[in-house]
């Protein structure tokens, strides 16, 4: 796969003779896109539906099993990070050769034998193996690739946007009605649900979702191998992915004991929802500020700054206030704010320091940096409850943002430049360097990529100066 990549080298400020047409136009999804982007959305959803409803319930449980140490159900909540991590981006490398779908069956397939091997276990060592499973079934990379593939360039970013509302809407609800689930059903229980919607995804695959009439690699949302190197090499990059792995390490460690803090702070473990639901709700209104801040005043490092010290400020509240019901409510809806908040702008970053046509290849890695901090949370809460006590492991999550600090600190913020795909069709191998400066000679281009094999340039651009209108003239003369 051949692509060019040109990025501008002289100031932005070239203005067009004719006054510029600034506005890029909206074009919305079509029926068949949008029914392919809610049913991948959906699909996305049950399945970290499923991973998370164990979350605020399996401390509470875990010790009837036998075997149980504080160790191992720290490893049995993060276990499926692990796996994740590992398969996730050869997973989707394995889409493009032998389709998304088989790849997404598969995953759903092995995500349901893991919830049936954890349901059925009969020692925490099982459930290790069922979580490890579960987690082995990462489809993540591939539901991207099959979104691209039955999306048209110009809307890809509504459907892509679908699934992360999806995975935000599932965190909130399994934390929701997982207490209650499990003083029904058990946790057995849960892990037999689980499967059960790993089935209900795979009618979802069959029935709702559409075929694509073609596969191929698309650069802006699917890794790319040869591009690892240099998205490795980038340090916006790396401390964005540093700052992701360490938001939830710090989450999924929590999580080992929160529950029973809750508990011991007198509320039974069935009704822990309704400290859960309040404090999901008050959260999403919190941020909203904090997202306008950022994106939109242009003050992303004093957000991310503040954020990361208010995390390890409220570890060190639970570690100090875990006995009062009233100040762990305060405190989770702290913690939800910072988690809501960094998910939505830790993204936004990734996108906009990656070079013009390596997302995929950015988002991959961060990706899997993020199930990486998942495992070793659980790992680390486990041992820290294990070796010092349950209030341990709220220091964990505290000295994790001592270190995180100096990762914001040092982090240069990336310019707010918009990502744009323009079709241009295959072009001859002798044109691409013309057309290169004829991209960047339009005002607001500050980066191109033509990807010759999917017929496409990969633009960054500086919406306030682009010359959207000389763009689409481009475009419809190449």
């Amino acid at each position: 796969m051949r692509s060019f990549d040109v990025k501008k080298q002289r100031p932005s400020a070239v203005k067009s003779s004719d006054t510029p047409n600034l506005e890029i136009p909206k074009t919305p999804l079509s029926p068949t896109e949008r029914r392919a982007a809610m049913g991948l959305a959906a699909i996305f959803s049950t399945r970290m539906l499923g991973l998370f409803m164990v979350l605020p319930v399996f401390a509470l449980y875990a010790d009837d099993l036998p075997g149980a140490t504080p160790l191992l159900i720290g490893l049995a909540i993060g276990a499926y990070g692990l796996t994740q991590a590992i398969l996730q981006i050869p997973l989707g490398l394995l889409s493009d050769r032998i389709g998304r779908k088989p790849v997404i069956y598969g995953g759903l397939a092995l995500f349901a034998l893991g919830s049936l091997v954890a349901a059925l276990a009969d020692s925490i060592q099982w459930v290790i193996l069922g979580r490890a499973l579960q987690g082995s079934g990462a489809i993540a990379a591939a539901i991207i690739a099959l979104t691209a593939d039955l999306t048209r360039d110009e809307v890809r970013t509504k459907g892509m946007a679908a699934i992360g509302i999806s995975v935000a809407l599932s965190f909130a609800a399994a934390l929701v009605i997982g207490p209650p689930i499990a003083r029904w059903i058990g946790i057995s229980g849960i892990f037999a649900l689980t499967s059960v919607l790993a089935i209900v995804g795979m009618l979802i695959l069959a029935y709702v979702v559409p075929d694509p009439d073609r596969s191929m690699v698309h650069r802006d949302a699917q890794p790319v191998l040869d591009q690892l190197s240099g998205v490795l090499r980038n340090p916006t990059l790396l401390r964005l992915d540093l700052s992701i792995f360490m938001l939830h390490l710090t989450m999924v460690s929590m999580f080992v004991v929160l529950p029973l803090s809750v508990e011991s702070a007198g509320l039974a473990p069935v009704d822990h929802w309704m400290i859960y639901l309040p404090a999901v709700l008050l959260a999403i209104l919190a941020m909203v500020p904090f997202i306008v801040m950022a994106e939109r005043l242009g003050k992303v490092k004093p957000v991310l700054l503040g954020a990361v010290i208010a995390l390890g400020a409220t570890m060190f509240g639970f570690y100090l206030f875990h006995w009062s019901l009233w100040l762990a409510a305060f405190l989770l809806v702290v913690v939800f704010t910072i988690f809501n908040l960094l998910e939505a702008v830790l993204p936004s970053l990734v996108s906009k320091a990656a070079r013009a046509g390596a997302k995929g290849t950015a988002m991959g890695v961060f990706s899997s940096s993020q199930f990486v901090g998942a495992f070793l949370g659980g790992l680390l809460g486990g041992w820290a409850h294990g070796s010092f006590g349950p209030q341990a492991v709220y220091l964990v999550g505290a000295m994790t943002s001592l270190a995180w600090i100096g990762v914001v600190a040092t982090m240069r913020i990336p310019a707010n430049l918009t990502r744009h795909i323009l079709t241009l069709g295959i072009l001859p191998e002798d044109a691409v360097p013309d057309v290169e400066q004829r991209l960047l000679d339009v005002p607001g281009v500050e980066e191109a990529v033509i990807a010759r094999d999917e017929g496409v340039a990969y633009l960054k651009v500086d919406s306030r100066q682009l010359d959207w209108a000389r763009l689409q003239a481009f475009s419809a003369s190449a």
